[in-house]
C-alpha cells in the first residue's frame, strides 16, 4: 500500500490555509485566558507557554497530519519530529506526548499502523520525552500527530515576538520538502531519491541541546517553518516583533532536487494559498525568479528553525548547529519595520 496514494494532500501542505484561518479565528468569541496564561495563539506562534512558577513553564502543541511519504515507519517518524518541533520552537524540551490516530480500519492492516506507530516511539525515545497515551477513531484516511508537553524557564522561552533589529536569520534545515513530497505523490520520485528530505523531515529540531547557556541568551526570536512556508512564518515572525525581515535567496539552503522538482511543476495548494497570505506582504526583489519565489512559499513539513539571532554570536552559532544540522545557513537579517513585512532580493 502506497499510503500517500490513499489521500488528496499531505503533510504540512493539508494545513488550513492562512487566510482562512485567519478568517474562521476572526469570528470567534475566545474565551478569557486564566492567569498564568504567557503565549496564546493570536500571534500564530508555535506553542503556548503556561506558566507554573518562576522557574517552569508549560510548552504545550498539537500537530497531525495525513501521509506525506509511502513509507509507514518514515511517516510515524516524520510526524513525531513535526510535532516536537514546536517545542523546540519555544526554547523548551519536550516531556511527555500523546498520540492522534485516525486510521480506515476496514481497509488498512493494522500492521501498517503499529509501523506508524514505532516510527513516532523511535523519534520520541530520540527526544527524550514518553509517550503517555492518545486517542484513536476508525477514519476514512490515515492521521496521525501528537500533542507535546514540554517545559522550559518562563524568562528564557523563544517566541516569534523576539525579533530584533540588527539581529541575523538563522535556518537550520533546507528547503523543498513541499515540492519534493509532492514529485513523491505523483509517482514522478521515488523516496530513495527524496532520502535527503526524509532525513530531514524525521531530524528533530534539538538546537539548543547542542548550545550553551550562554549562546542561548543570544537567540532573541524564533519559529518552525512548516505549512505556511518561508515567506508565511517570516511575515508571521516580522509582525509579531513589529520588524521587517531582509532576506537573501542565494544564502537559502536547499536540499539537491528541490529546484528541479519546482521546474517539474511538482506544486501544491498550499504554494497558491501561502502566495495569497503574503500577498502585500511581502516584496521581491525584481531579480528572483519565478522558481526561486515557488522555493520561499514552499509548504515545509518538519522544516527548520528560523531564528532571530544577535549579530555578535550568529556565526558562531551557524557554525555549532552546521555539525548537526547541515543545511544551517544565516539567510539574512532583521531591519526597521517598512513598508512590507519581508523583503526578498
Amino acid at each position: 500500500m502506497k499510503l500517500t496514494q490513499t489521500v488528496k494532500k499531505g503533510g504540512c501542505a493539508a494545513k488550513v490555509p492562512a487566510v482562512l484561518l485567519k478568517e474562521i479565528l476572526n469570528g470567534l468569541n475566545f474565551p478569557p485566558n486564566i492567569p498564568g496564561v504567557e503565549i496564546d495563539g493570536s500571534h500564530f506562534d508555535d506553542a503556548a507557554i503556561f506558566k507554573i512558577n518562576d522557574e517552569v513553564a508549560l510548552v504545550q502543541t498539537l500537530d497531525f497530519f495525513t501521509p506525506i511519504v509511502d513509507t509507514p515507519k518514515d511517516f510515524g517518524a516524520i510526524a513525531a519530529a513535526n510535532a516536537l518541533s514546536d517545542v523546540y520552537a519555544m526554547g523548551g524540551k519536550p516531556k511527555t506526548c500523546m498520540a492522534i490516530l485516525a486510521a480506515p480500519l476496514a481497509t488498512m492492516e493494522s500492521s501498517i499502523i503499529q509501523e506508524v506507530l514505532q516510527g513516532a516511539c523511535d523519534v520520541i525515545a530520540q527526544s527524550g520525552s514518553s509517550l503517555v497515551g492518545g486517542h484513536s477513531i476508525d477514519d476514512d484516511t490515515l492521521k496521525f500527530g501528537l500533542s507535546v508537553t514540554g517545559i522550559v524557564h518562563p524568562q528564557k522561552a523563544w517566541t516569534n515576538q523576539g525579533g530584533k533589529i540588527g539581529d541575523l536569520l538563522i535556518l537550520t534545515k533546507p528547503l523543498g520538502t513541499g515540492t519534493i513530497c509532492a514529485g513523491i505523490k505523483r509517482q514522478e520520485i521515488t523516496e530513495e531519491e527524496a532520502l535527503e528530505a526524509v532525513n530531514s523531515m524525521k531530524r528533530l529540531n534539538n538546537i539548543i541541546d547542542h548550545l550553551s547557556s550562554d549562546d542561548v541568551l543570544h537567540i532573541h526570536g524564533a519559529t518552525d517553518v512548516t505549512g505556511f512556508g518561508l515567506m508565511g512564518h517570516s511575515y508571521q515572525l516580522a509582525l509579531a516583533s513589529n520588524v521587517s525581515l531582509k532576506i537573501k535567496v542565494k544564502d537559502l539552503p536547499v536540499f539537491s532536487n528541490s529546484y528541479e522538482c519546482l521546474g517539474k511543476g511538482f506544486l501544491t495548494k498550499a504554494h497558491r494559498s501561502n502566495d495569497e497570505y503574503t500577498q502585500g506582504k511581502v516584496h521581491f526583489s525584481e531579480t528572483i525568479s519565478e522558481i526561486q519565489k515557488l522555493l520561499t512559499l514552499d509548504p515545509q513539513t518538519s522544516g527548520g528553525l528560523l531564528l532571530s539571532v544577535g549579530i555578535e554570536a550568529a556565526e558562531k552559532i551557524k557554525d555549532i548547529l552546521k555539525e548537526v544540522f547541515p543545511g544551517t545557513a544565516i539567510i539574512g537579517s532583521v531591519t526597521p519595520k517598512n513598508d512590507y513585512s519581508v523583503y526578498v532580493e
